[in-house]
């Protein structure tokens, strides 16, 4: 078969599995990439959930042999959530962010893919493939930006005309020579909406990112969140979309396209108080469908004991004085101890003192000693 021909009806094929828009770049090497990876490793700006070995993430002849190409795809999700839930005192609400809005991305773009490399190996027996989704070692933004689905904006996104930057990204190398498609010119322009809005100032000049101070960052990690960024997250519990949401392109950019990732607001936007009693299994049956889940229940709930100390949220002391002297994880401890100093209330300093005597982890008494200067302060 004329390779041509394959190309055309890959691309037909694609638009019939609800595949939003397909690129083709060549399987050549990304030489500016990897000097900017280096440059990022240097300065400490990566997150430690990418790839590490930089040859990997920018040659992929090292990840399929005879590559000659990589077939790009992008899905829409939808930019905002119909009959979204209010919160109210006593019934205050997390958020996560859009791209984990519905059914986790990850699977649905694989099954895409996996799709993609059923129909090229009917039609070529000899050809092959290998898919990957956003945990491969590939940079999805860089083969989406050479293959032309969009430009690589100012805020670390691929910025796609007809969706904004509200795509999910996948990529399939294979040893077939599809023809290239052209790189999109920049079109941020001279705005800087996305740098000056940043609530941590994690976009450090456009199109550079320091991983480490970025809230979705942030909300994913497990450990105690430092001081200087709690207050920055809200009422974030997974991820952060400031940066798309100020975006002139992004505006009206709807993007209910998609069943699979049509929100549940209940989820997409849930009750926090809930959150401090879950259990592991009530977490995973309510949440384990959603990309958001991948780090388990622990980084969720210190999040929400966050937002609800950034409520001042009064209904929530009884569990978070329980989670304080019974949770045997010193992170989530620590967390509620900082919470209950930060809302206060008559027996909140009893209840850290009587804390503070009987903690045996380092890191907890600070938290427990902090909780009691925000009581001192007030």
């Amino acid at each position: 078969m004329i390779v041509n021909d394959l190309q055309a009806e890959l691309i037909e094929y694609a638009k019939t599995i609800g595949i939003d828009k397909i690129g083709f770049t060549s399987a050549a090497p990304f030489i500016e990439l990897k000097s900017l990876l280096r440059r990022q490793q240097e300065l400490n700006f990566q997150s430690g959930f990418e790839e590490s070995d930089i040859e990997k993430r920018t040659e992929p002849n090292l990840l399929l042999e005879e590559a000659q190409s990589i077939v790009a795809i992008a899905i829409a999700y939808p930019s905002r959530m119909e009959n979204a839930p209010k919160g109210k005192r006593g019934e205050r609400r997390g958020i996560f962010c859009r791209a984990s809005w519905g059914m986790d991305y990850h699977t649905v773009l694989r099954e895409k893919l996996a799709l993609l490399e059923a129909f090229l190996q009917e039609k070529v027996p000899y050809a092959k493939m290998r898919s990957m989704v956003d945990t491969g070692e590939l940079s999805d933004r860089a083969v989406a930006e050479r293959a032309g689905i969009g430009w690589s904006a100012k805020n670390c996104s691929i910025i796609t005309p007809e969706f904004g930057s509200y795509v999910y990204l996948g990529e399939m190398i294979t040893n077939l020579p599809f023809a290239p498609d052209e790189p999109m010119a920049d079109q941020c322009g001279d705005c800087t909406l996305c740098i000056d809005v940043c609530p941590t100032g994690a976009i450090v000049q456009g199109g550079q990112l320091n991983s480490s101070r970025c809230v979705a960052f942030l909300t994913q990690t497990k450990g105690f969140l430092p001081d200087e960024f709690r207050a920055k997250i809200g009422n974030r519990i997974y991820g952060c979309d400031t940066c798309q949401t100020v975006c002139p392109k992004n505006k009206g950019k709807l993007n209910w396209l998609h069943d699979a990732f049509k929100p549940d607001p209940d989820i997409a936007k849930p009750l926090l108080e809930p959150f401090l009693t879950i259990s592991n299994r009530e977490f995973k049956e309510k949440f384990g469908h959603i990309s958001g889940s991948w780090r388990g229940k622990k980084p969720i709930q210190r999040n929400a004991i966050i937002a609800l100390a950034h409520f001042k949220e009064v209904s929530a002391m009884p569990k978070l004085l329980e989670i304080l002297q019974q949770d045997a994880r010193p992170v989530i401890r620590g967390t509620a101890a900082w919470a209950i100093g930060k809302i206060g209330g008559a027996e909140a300093e009893e209840v850290l003192q009587a804390a503070l005597q009987k903690e045996q982890d380092s890191e907890v008494i600070i938290e427990i000693e902090k909780g009691l200067a925000f009581l001192e302060e007030n």
